[in-house]
């Protein structure tokens, strides 16, 4: 349950009404890195989150605090398009609000779809999707995912704020700004607690006693003459485990190639026919070969040496 409180986080009091700047704002809103993608990305990263108690409540602490932001700058932009288009466009062209809006740079959707409000979308109108978002259910792949977010929202951030000279819109940026490098840190200080409560030892190695060793601390440069190994990811010991970082030129590590099937004729590839003819798929074939291969997985599971 969500509970609203009519009051803002901050104060959004633009000194004057600016439409074309409210179409720049609209990339903080609903880009890619915008505030609805934080927002979706922390609420969903915290329904889902199985450890009840501290990690639980912080990641919906600061997913409900990312409403509240959307809520800032949605109201911003609706007080930045007030009286939009502004006064100073020619008469005729303010007689028509379309045209007044093409000519002065506002974002033409802010006057003919929402009537003078923010949109779920990016500067450019795209809209928002929910495919921006990350929420694996691993805190560790999340957490530095969301210190990536932060990070690029106040990149976006800083750079808008430079656009304008309103005092009002930049208290309202200064905030963000502050909350934004807070947030860096609350999501890197969470890593340091996933570590201290022993839930990983900083990396993302999942199934670690599976993986190729040498693979795992190789740096390969395919790059003539680089410089590459000059760093420190090309020399040392690795972070975990302290192995011995190696360095060596890319090269084919097997002898296989990029040679694909013959294709179902019945898919019309372009085809030579150097392979013969390629087996013709159906629906049904594709359930016998799922089939075939689950018992293929019990068999070998039952009788692992035969």
């Amino acid at each position: 349950m969500f509970r609203h409180s009519i009051e803002l986080q901050n104060d959004v009091k633009p000194d004057r009404p600016d439409a074309l700047f409210a179409a720049k704002i609209q990339e903080l809103v609903g880009g890619q890195f915008g505030e609805m993608t934080v927002m979706m990305q922390y609420l969903w990263q915290g329904w889902n989150c199985r450890i009840p108690g501290k990690y639980k409540d912080m990641i919906l602490d600061i997913g409900t605090e990312e409403i509240g932001h959307v809520e800032m700058l949605v109201t911003l932009m609706a007080r930045l398009l007030e009286g939009a288009p502004s006064e100073t466009q020619a008469e005729a062209a303010a007689a028509n609000p379309a045209l007044a809006a093409v000519l002065g740079g506002q974002n033409v959707q802010h006057a003919i779809v929402t009537g003078g409000a923010a949109m779920p979308t990016n500067s450019q109108g795209v809209p928002w999707n929910g495919g921006y978002i990350v929420a694996s259910g691993n805190l560790l792949a999340d957490f530095r995912s969301n210190v990536a977010a932060e990070a690029q929202s106040r990149l976006q951030t800083a750079r808008v704020y430079q656009m304008t000279d309103d005092a009002g819109v930049k208290e309202t940026l200064k905030f963000n700004l502050g909350r934004d490098t807070f947030h860096q840190q609350q999501w890197l200080l969470g890593i340091e607690q996933l570590i201290e409560d022993g839930y990983t030892d900083g990396l993302e190695d999942s199934l670690k006693e599976e993986e190729d060793k040498d693979a795992a601390r190789t740096f390969y440069s395919f790059h003539e003459d680089s410089t590459a190994h000059e760093g420190r990811w090309a020399q040392g010991t690795t972070l975990i485990g302290e192995e011995e970082i190696r360095f060596e030129q890319g090269r084919p590590l097997s002898d296989d190639i990029n040679d694909v099937p013959a294709p179902d004729p019945l898919l019309f590839a372009t085809y030579d026919g150097h392979k013969g003819p390629g087996k013709p798929g159906t629906a049904g074939g594709a359930y016998v070969q799922g089939a075939e291969n689950l018992l293929s997985k019990a068999k070998d599971a039952l009788t692992p040496n035969d």
